[in-house]
This record gives C-alpha cells, structure tokens and sequence, in this order.
C-alpha cells in the first residue's frame, strides 16, 4: 500500500516538474534549438562534431526548460492574475517555488555536465549564457524590453555553438547572434501581444507595450533588419542559391506573421509566434541544402 503512494506521489510530481519545464510544449526548444544549428552548420562548414552537435542539441533543451521554470518562479506573483498562465504549476499551487528552484539547479547542473565535454573556451561562455538564462525573468520589472533581453540571453548559443567548434568567435558569429536577437525581440513580442491586457493591469513591461500601435510598424522594420543581416552572414560565409531560397521562404513566412497580427487578435498574434518555428526551420534546410550539395 505504502509503495503504490509512493509510485503515485513520484508519478505526480514527475508529471508537474515536466509540466513546470514546458516539456509538453517543445515549439520554445525548436525555436531556440535553430538559430544554434544555424551556428554549428555555418562555423563547421556543414560538418558539425558529433559530440558538439549532441551537446548544443541537449544544452538547448535543459536550459529552455531551465529557463522556463526560473521564469514561473519569478512570476510566481503575476501568473495567477493572468488568463494565459494562471493553470502553470507554481501559479496554480502543484509545485512550491522552493521544488522550482531546486528543479532550476538540477537542470543547470546537467547542462554544465554537458559542457564539460568541450573545450575550455565554452565551458568559460557556459557562466555568461547561465547568468543570462537566470536573469532574464526579473527583467521585465526594470526596462521596457525584456524581449530584447531574451535574444540575447537565449541568443546566446550562437557563440557559443562557434566556440564549441572552432575554439574561437569570429565576426561572421556575432553578426549572426544580432540576428537572433532581433529575431527573438521580433518573436517575443509578437507572444507578449496576447497577455498585453493583463500585462497592463499588473505592471509587468514588454515590448508590446513599449511599442504600442506602432508595434506592427516596428517590427516589420526589425524583420527588415534581420534579412539584411542574414544575407550578409551568406556573403560572409560564401554561401549559395539554396540559402538564399531558404531566406526567401523565410521572408514569405515573416509576411505572412504580418498579416495575422494586422489586427492584433491575441489568438492569431499567438499563432504568429508558432510560425517562427517554420520561420527556423526554413532557414535550416536551406543551410544544409547549400553545404550538402555544393
């Protein structure tokens, strides 16, 4: 009797630890996970280690999670005021801020496991990428763009996707990780549109907010600026035409994103920021293409 409660008790909280860390929504793991095979294929020359490849691939997913979970303990205090996030484990009362940040750790942990199988030069970027992980939830009190912060926290896997493979950083990767950035700034905005109402009511900032109705405007011009960027990552990295027809699928994406968010329905502003994870993967299979068939 005492082993079936205690089966039942672990199954439960296995099951509000995988909900706590998102795991049953991977669309965050894809859309971080491309801009760092992005990285990996370009600093390899569509060549990746096995084991860089296996150790990006597997960072992505423990520090999105990581990242998840340090979030909902920050907003442990917002999310039960809003529609969207009221039923998330901490806000809803099934995990206890204390088990989120002892999840946070033991995610934290088994990602450093991993990069201690590169070399030193990452393992160094590994404390930089984790005090951005950690920080970014608390930003949306202090500035206006928390979603910035966020690209360049999670953005964050593009140098160290180079370092990871070539021990080194070069120009051609931090024109790429502004990309992300603004990809991500562009993105996230278009997610922080669906709880802009609720944001308002309780004094959480965002970009959607910041950008009011010049946000749709504001992105377009960021969207501008990160093809402009993309195409110059080709030119440096000597890319071909499969690249650029990727970035050209990317581009019909980014105005299609445009179109559901014309008027700024949260479900169709949410469903815009699903469609960036085509918006990565077009780009993705573009880059492959071009190295596999030069």
């Amino acid at each position: 009797m005492v082993s079936v409660a205690l089966k039942d008790r672990v199954t439960d909280r296995f099951e509000q630890y995988w909900l706590l860390a998102r795991f049953d929504r991977p669309i965050g793991i894809l859309i971080l996970l491309w801009p760092s095979l992005w990285a990996l294929w370009v600093a390899s020359d569509g060549k990746p280690d096995l084991l860089v490849l296996t150790v990006i691939c597997l960072g992505v997913i423990l520090m999105r999670a990581a990242g998840c979970v340090i979030n909902d303990y920050a907003d442990r205090d917002f999310d039960p005021h809003v529609e969207r996030t009221k039923q998330r484990p901490i806000a809803a009362g099934n995990v206890t801020p204390k088990e989120a940040l002892i999840v946070f750790m033991v995610l934290c942990l088994c990602a450093f496991g991993l990069v201690l199988l590169l070399n030193i030069y990452t393992i160094l970027l590994s404390f930089v990428a984790a005090f951005l992980a950690a920080s970014y939830p608390f930003m949306k009190r202090y500035t206006q763009l928390p979603q910035a912060y966020l690209g360049i926290a999670f953005g964050f896997a593009v140098p160290m996707a180079f370092s990871a493979q070539t021990n080194s950083i070069p120009a051609i990767a931090w024109v790429m990780y502004l990309a992300v950035i603004l990809w991500a700034l562009v993105y996230d905005t278009m997610y922080a549109m669906v709880d802009k109402d609720d944001d308002l009511k309780i004094g959480v900032k965002s970009t959607a907010i910041l950008f009011g109705d010049y946000d749709r405007h504001i992105m377009a011009m960021l969207q501008s600026i990160i093809f402009g960027l993309l195409i110059t990552v080709g030119h440096m990295a000597q890319l071909g035409a499969f690249y650029y027809s990727g970035l050209l699928v990317a581009a019909s994406l980014s105005v299609y994103q445009q179109q559901l968010i014309l008027h700024r329905e949260k479900a169709l502003c949410f469903q815009a920021f699903l469609n960036n994870n085509w918006f990565g993967l077009a780009i993705f299979v573009g880059l492959v293409l071009d190295y596999l068939l030069r």
